[in-house]
């Protein structure tokens, strides 16, 4: 569909039910508006709750889908992230998360970390 935007989609250990319950939420908004590319699970997790949406799976976060999505940041094929990182278990894939942030803030793509962001943020690009 003309028009549409792309939109990388990142849950991280226990943000992964936080993240299907923001995409059920807002299936009808992501459905019309937005393509998206989601690591493995999260990806898994997304299409389960909203079923109607269109989602690339990519591979798991720590197997290279962070790498992954962070190439398509890259090469102008992501035009906002939304990173569910959660700030309370041990992160073995730190070095990840603060990659794709740095590519967020090199490429100057909007970034959501929470939820109340991410919801303003597919509320306001979509226009």
């Amino acid at each position: 569909m003309a028009g549409r935007k792309c939109l990388a989609l990142i849950a991280h250990d226990q943000k992964k039910d936080e993240m299907a319950e923001f995409a059920r939420r807002n299936e009808e908004t992501l459905r019309t508006h937005w393509t998206i590319f989601a690591t493995g699970t999260t990806g898994g997790r997304v299409l389960d709750a909203a079923p109607a949406l269109d989602v690339t799976r990519l591979k798991s976060g720590p197997l290279g889908g962070d790498q992954q999505i962070g190439a398509l940041i890259a090469t102008g094929e992501v035009d906002a992230l939304i990173f569910f990182v959660d700030p309370l278990t041990p992160m073995p894939h730190d070095v990840d998360v603060k990659a794709l942030m740095r590519l967020a803030i090199v490429y100057d793509i909007p970034m959501a970390l929470n939820e109340a962001t991410a919801d303003r943020l597919i509320a306001n690009l979509h226009a």
